[in-house]
């Protein structure tokens, strides 16, 4: 099953998941770096997402879609994001524009059925494996720092931050 996607073109495709509290953080994280959807194969989510923390209700704004196998739009760059030999470091790997992200279970690994049938296959180089919610998370920022198109400033500050946060840096007073 592939879907129309508008020109951000960035979609998640999460294997199997199992913890809800995972799922609630891949779906702020959606939020916060501009996904478009994101797809969740295998039965275990769909019995805990009840217990969802989706903090923001990202979840009203992004779809999520449950689909059997991942299967990207034809225009999509499939690129599996796992700690296997011979993948290449996120730091070295530039971000197709059209990207169908996959994350493989958070107690396993993609199948590799599925790795074969990738263009990329990347990992976050770290010493152990790191929770899906934050793969997820290091991988869209990735994108974002390494996109042209990133915006800096206050304004992106105070339109991002919560209601609580007002403090500013203090102003040199030399």
């Amino acid at each position: 099953m592939s879907t129309t996607f508008d020109k951000k073109d960035i979609a998640l495709c999460i294997i199997n998941p199992k913890s809800p509290q995972n799922m609630g953080s891949i779906l702020r994280a959606a939020g916060c770096y501009d996904a478009s959807v994101i797809f969740y194969t295998g039965e275990r989510y769909a019995r805990a997402k009840a217990f969802n923390t989706d903090t923001k209700n990202v979840g009203l704004n992004i779809p999520m879609k449950h689909i059997d196998s991942p299967c990207p739009a034809p225009h999509m760059s499939m690129i599996a994001v796992e700690l296997v030999e011979g993948a290449t470091p996120l730091p070295h790997f530039t971000h197709p524009e059209h990207a169908y992200y996959v994350f493989g279970p958070e107690d396993g690994s993609i199948e590799q059925a599925i790795l074969d049938r990738c263009q990329h296959v990347v990992y976050v180089p770290t010493k152990g494996c790191m929770n899906l919610a934050a793969t997820v998370n290091v991988l869209l920022y990735d994108r974002l720092a390494k996109s042209a198109n990133t915006q800096y400033g206050d304004q992106i500050i105070m339109a991002s931050r919560d209601t609580n946060n007002r403090t500013k840096v203090p102003r040199d007073n030399n």
